[in-house]
């Protein structure tokens, strides 16, 4: 059983299609990137996974149940970032992240050692005391990343994540999907960069603006290695 499953997915709003129809699998312990320009569905797509956009029509299935975003169930296993993360302007990164590991039943000893170990992962545990608006723009997204990572799923669903990292910080995001998906986790990212995709060995899956449409069904296709047909990863 994939840990996700997109059957037929499309989204109007209004009288206008956003969404054409997409299918893909996503395995446990492995990565799918999706790719296309501006406008073509990308954050739709993720949207349908984690509950915030609800399908016109086919299914989506995570850990082979339907999506609801009100089950402690389904939440306990999707963690997302998609936009930008809501901080508190007076709690520092520590704190933010303490509080996440808590608030899914973590101690307050296991929940600021989740906090310190996710830190030190991600290279910012020197940040640990500041408030994120004292971060610059890409600690600032690795400490957005750092709130996914702070809590249990099985399923991690990411919007461009590579935005405002450099280039080692970009490998450092790499090398940490890679280990999450070595955990087991299946990862769906939406990305525009070549190198991130690359350095993932990830299946790829590329949405297309079609004549019509605001924004786009399933383009083509292709793994790691470029093969073609229904996306699987």
């Amino acid at each position: 059983m994939p840990a996700v499953r997109v059957e037929g997915v499309s989204v109007r709003r209004g009288g206008t299609r956003v969404l054409a129809a997409v299918d893909f699998e996503v395995a446990a312990g492995s990565v799918l990137c999706l790719t296309g320009e501006n406008g073509s569905g990308k954050t739709t797509v993720l949207r349908t996974l984690t509950g915030q956009v609800s399908p016109s029509s086919g299914r989506v299935l995570i850990v082979g149940e339907p999506v609801d975003e009100r089950s402690p169930k389904f939440r306990r296993r999707l963690a997302a970032l998609l936009g930008s993360v809501p901080f508190s302007t007076t709690m520092t990164a520590r704190e933010h992240l303490t509080a996440v590991a808590a608030s899914w039943g973590a101690s307050v000893r296991d929940a600021n050692a989740s906090a310190d170990e996710v830190l030190a992962r991600l290279d910012i545990l020197d940040l640990s005391d500041r408030f994120p608006h004292e971060l610059s723009s890409g600690q600032f997204q690795l400490l957005s990343l750092a709130t996914a990572l702070a809590r249990p799923f099985e399923v991690l669903v990411l919007d461009e994540p590579e935005q405002r990292l450099d280039e080692d910080r970009r490998e450092l995001l790499a090398r940490i999907l890679t280990e999450e998906r070595a955990r087991g986790a299946a990862i769906v990212v939406a990305t525009h960069s070549r190198p991130l995709i690359d350095e993932l060995g990830a299946a790829e899956l590329r949405l297309a603006r079609s004549p019509g449409a605001r924004d786009s069904g399933m383009g083509d296709t292709r793994g790691p290695g470029g093969d073609d047909g229904r996306a699987a990863a």
